[in-house]
């Protein structure tokens, strides 16, 4: 453990019996794995727990006799930890025979392309990137240096993605957004497709769910800034901005045209109206629907808590009337 504390500081109380070789959680770690306490309603669990060593807090100091690494913040510590365990797999550098590679494009030899990659012409990639198998990158499409496409993901062409990123299987970047005007002058028209002719263009550092879509822009570029977070099967839509170090959990939907600010947090299944914008700060619970841009910093909840059906639907009835009981209560403010 004196290793760990040199590589990420704290105060160290106590020794191991045996070297540590991973982690776990308080219920199951083993005497070889250490573990962590970041949140007051698991401290019951600690008297009991067989890790050989815990992370935690300088308020939790004493509340356990195990070897123990005291540190300001035990969940980002744990999460050092756990990368030091748990460090990125390694890829032979080169180019598997069945990729096809435009000759115009650039691959460094330190690049790692595996089986059935394809890459355009113009596309640039960076130095030690991974091309994972089955991955499809258009024309001019450019990757940073070091990241990492696990298996086909799709990047259309002239989308950028930036240096240290991770993009997980199944992800497209840049397919058309969802653009139609409506033509039914004459009874019978129909859509008329709006070209999208811009830009995907991602950010150092960031990390892309599976399955998720990120559409390109219409006229300007869609843009997601540096350390973007952002769960599995996320759609955002064309034209949006999502500004540094957000975070998107699983199954959002965010309207084209959007505006997410700085330190943004989305939870899962909640969604954006188009052309809004959500502030730097914003804490927006899951299953809410934004229907208004959000202006000032804070927790945001739009939706009903978990209750009975039956009391639901009662519920449900007397919201629907809440319009007509405040015109009453106006008409009866009003003969007064």
């Amino acid at each position: 453990m004196r290793d760990l504390q040199q590589k990420l500081g704290g105060e160290m109380v106590g020794e191991v019996n045996q070297p540590l070789t991973g982690v776990g959680t308080i219920r199951s770690a083993t005497p070889t794995q250490i573990t962590f306490l970041a949140n007051s309603r698991y401290r019951s669990d600690l008297a009991a727990s067989r890790a050989g060593a815990v992370i935690l807090g300088a308020a939790d100091r004493d509340l356990t006799p195990l070897p123990r690494l005291v540190v300001a913040n035990p969940y980002v510590c744990f999460a050092r930890v756990a990368q030091l365990f748990s460090p990125p797999p390694l890829y032979a550098s080169g180019v598997h025979p069945s990729a096809i590679i435009h000759a115009g494009a650039r691959v460094p030899e330190s690049a790692s392309v595996a089986e059935h990659v394809s890459i355009g012409r113009g596309a640039v990639i960076g130095e030690g990137a991974r091309i994972g198998p089955g991955c499809i990158l258009g024309d001019e499409v450019s990757v940073g240096a070091h990241t990492c496409l696990v298996a086909r993901v799709t990047i259309y062409a002239r989308c950028s993605i930036g240096a240290r990123g991770i993009i997980h299987a199944g992800v497209v970047i840049g397919a058309d957004g969802f653009g139609f005007a409506p033509d039914f002058s004459e009874g019978d028209g129909g859509w008329a497709k709006i070209p999208q002719v811009g830009r995907v263009v991602i950010g150092d550092d960031c990390e892309i769910g599976a399955n998720t879509s990120i559409d390109r822009g219409a006229i300007d570029d869609t843009v997601l800034g540096n350390d973007v977070k952002i769960d599995n099967q996320v759609q955002i839509g064309h034209n949006c901005v999502i500004g540094d170090h957000t975070i998107i959990c699983g199954c959002v939907g965010i309207a084209g045209s959007s505006t997410i600010g700085r330190r943004v947090m989305m939870g899962g299944g909640s969604g954006v109206v188009g052309h809004l914008e959500i502030c730097d700060g914003a804490v927006v619970s899951a299953m809410t629907l934004v229907t208004k841009s959000i202006t000032e910093p804070g927790m945001y909840t739009g939706s009903m808590p978990l209750m009975k059906h039956a009391d639901w639907l009662r519920n449900v009835v007397h919201v629907r009337r809440l319009g007509a009981l405040a015109d009453a209560l106006k008409r009866t403010a009003g003969s007064k």
